[in-house]
């Protein structure tokens, strides 16, 4: 094997498995079977002069015992008429084999074990560790295996179902023996089955163990009855020979070894077949065999994985809407008589010095503002008073206290629950993501973890359900939510609610910021009245803005009407001012209020959705959004890494 295909395959080694604990996929069988089949059959035996592993496999009370201390020549496994008297798994190894540690590790490296010599056959009664003989007998290059019986046991439950797997799986060949009452049994074949065809082809030996009376044609017959259900049309390729062992009684009770001979006349004595095989043959087709199902088999593992991935960012794309539309629900209300004060006393403290003069002798050189002053002079009555303003803040704060409570219970609710139902948008690139997972699971074959989106309209507008099941990936930072006392989670969020209250001295510098860039446009802004300018800078600056934005309602702000429009961080948020047209006001004034105004809400609402964001993060979403991300950015490098091997395997496959 080239060396770049070879590193291609322990990267696949590594990265299957990683990709499937990183996505919390559940352990089965076709894992733990391709990574046994990797590790036993294709990385550790490359090299042209390993030895062939034969194991002699079979029900219980079969012969296998037998037939190993047959065909080793010596006494070595116990035998008797119970079944289930061997526990583990015994080798036979040829010498020049047992003086090299590449080769001895190698061997048990499926079993996870070190290898252990046989010190009396009773051990194997025991479970444990495989054990090895040197072998004495010549049988060339080949290493033997009796394996414990695969079928002892009742209602599903094997005793040494999994001992006697790994080293069916570890074999290059295996010596199938059967009896006539177990020849047709299903389940054993089906087993052997799995073992031969499951991840590569394998060849084998049948032996069937009858009785002397039975005619070669019967034998014949029942063989090709379990050839059959083991390789279907390919019986001819794969068996490499079907031999008979006669009962004796002298053969059970250890006095005599087994006796084989070929069904069909003229055809080699099993010992012969085994040394005589062609082993470089036999491992090229063995492996390609083993390369072609393993890399199918990654391929399906890897489309598993990718469903999941999918599934997982849904579940994030579903967390982080939902924390957004929280978000929203905790900043219902817009601290208008704060955010306009403070402006208007900063665009003041900026005005040029004539206008300083006019606003303190209270000169009026406007006479159109005739119209306004009524309502002018009932803001002024309304936001003059220290008393107003503090009554003010202290409904400003209340408010913002139960948004808190509502949206960080609705939250929680969400965070620790067992599914997501989230309302999108058609347009937002997260509804654009979620209908491409979910096609994707479709094209996969795999149920998508996201139901069909489910439309509703609403006022005109159209929007999609979305209903997301939680991943495996983020249960175990959902258990530790869970666990944690809500009320105290409560009173964290609660206490930062001074954070979302009061301006922030970033704040303060963004409103000073705006100041400045609306003092350097007046003189750009062509279509604007000098009146409007004159009335913001002769009237009192807190009157002349609040003003325009109060209908009644100076801590909820009916006057503005916010439209957020986004999901995710503040890049994404602009807010828009509609300033009603009961005011009197001029149309190009009324716009000029709405570019003014509408980049002052957009500051706050910037500013505070950080703010409310990590308030939840930290005592809520974060470390569930954290889990999901981390896992894939994980996923995605291995994802990226597995398909690249992928293409240099079938690359290379397709050269040689």
């Amino acid at each position: 094997m080239e060396p770049v295909l070879y590193e291609a395959l322990q990267r696949l080694r590594r990265n299957v498995p990683q990709l499937a604990q990183v996505l919390r996929i559940d352990k089965n069988q076709d894992l733990d079977s391709w990574t046994s089949i990797v590790d036993a059959k294709l990385l550790s035996r490359l090299a042209p002069d390993f030895p062939i592993a034969a194991a002699i496999c079979g029900g219980g009370s079969s012969g296998k015992s037998t037939l190993f201390n047959s065909l080793v020549g010596n006494w070595v496994s116990p035998t008797g008429g119970r079944a289930g008297m061997n526990r583990r798994v015994l080798f036979a190894i040829p010498a020049e084999c047992t003086r090299q540690a590449t080769y001895m590790s190698t061997l048990f490296e499926p079993f996870q074990a070190v290898p252990e010599k046989l010190r009396t056959p009773e051990d194997l009664a025991v479970p444990g560790r495989p054990l090895y003989i040197v072998n004495p007998s010549r049988l060339g290059n080949l290493v033997l295996m009796d394996t414990p019986d695969f079928d002892t046991g009742a209602q599903g439950s094997y005793t040494n179902r999994e001992v006697t797997r790994m080293a069916l799986e570890a074999a290059d060949i295996l010596i199938y023996i059967f009896t006539n009452s177990n020849y047709n049994n299903r389940d054993n074949t089906d087993f052997i089955a799995q073992m031969l065809t499951g991840i590569g082809k394998r060849k084998c030996f049948l032996i069937y163990r009858v009785y002397p009376s039975f005619a070669e044609e019967e034998i014949w017959e029942h063989a090709l009855t379990v050839a059959r259900a083991i390789y279907s049309d390919e019986t001819d390729r794969y068996v490499l020979g079907i031999y008979r062992a006669d009962e004796d009684n002298t053969v059970a009770a250890g006095q005599h070894f087994m006796k084989l001979r070929p069904v069909r006349s003229g055809g080699p004595s099993l010992r012969q077949a085994l040394v005589t095989i062609d082993t470089r043959l036999l491992r090229i087709e063995l492996l390609a065999s083993i390369l072609a199902d393993v890399l199918a088999q990654t391929q399906l593992i890897l489309d598993r994985a990718r469903n999941s991935l999918n599934q997982l960012q849904l579940y994030r794309d579903a967390l982080q809407t939902t924390q957004s539309h929280c978000v929203h629900e905790a900043l219902q209300h817009f601290p208008m008589d704060l955010i306009m004060r403070r402006f208007a006393a900063i665009w003041a403290m900026t005005d040029p010095s004539p206008v300083k003069i006019l606003r303190k002798t209270g000169t009026l050189i406007e006479l159109p503002l005739k119209l306004i002053l009524g309502a002018a002079g009932w803001a002024k009555e309304q936001f003059s008073s220290e008393q107003a303003a503090t009554r003010s803040s202290k409904d400003y704060q209340d408010k913002v206290d139960e948004d808190l409570i509502t949206a960080s219970s609705n939250l929680h609710s969400k965070a620790v629950g067992n599914q997501i139902a989230v309302q999108i948008a058609p347009q937002d690139p997260v509804a654009k993501r979620m209908l491409a997972a979910i096609s994707t699971a479709r094209a996969l074959d795999h149920p998508a973890m996201a139901q069909n989106p489910r439309a509703e309209s609403s006022g005109g507008h159209t929007e999609w359900t979305f209903s997301v099941d939680t991943h495996p990936v983020v249960v175990p930072a959902q258990q530790k939510l869970r666990e944690q006392d809500f009320k105290s989670i409560l009173q964290a969020i609660r206490a930062g609610k001074d954070e979302v209250v009061n301006l922030a001295p970033d704040l303060e510098k963004e409103l000073r910021d705006l100041v400045d860039r609306f003092r350097n446009q007046i003189g750009l802004w062509g279509k604007i009245t000098q009146s409007f300018w004159a009335l913001l800078n002769i009237l009192p600056a807190t009157v002349a803005v609040t003003y325009v934005l109060s209908t009644g309602d100076p801590v909820g702000a009916v006057g503005i009407k916010i439209k957020l429009i986004g999901l995710f961080g503040a890049k994404d948020f602009y807010a828009l001012l509609a300033i009603p047209a009961t005011t009197g006001i001029k149309k190009a004034d009324q716009k000029q209020l709405e570019t003014m105004l509408a980049p002052i809400a957009q500051t706050w609402f910037n500013h505070k959705l950080k703010t409310v964001q990590m308030l939840f993060e930290q005592n809520i979403s974060g470390s569930i959004l954290r889990t999901a991300q981390e896992a894939i950015v994980d996923a995605e490098r291995l994802t990226a890494e597995i398909e690249a091997d992928l293409t240099e395997w079938t690359q290379g496959v397709t050269k040689e």
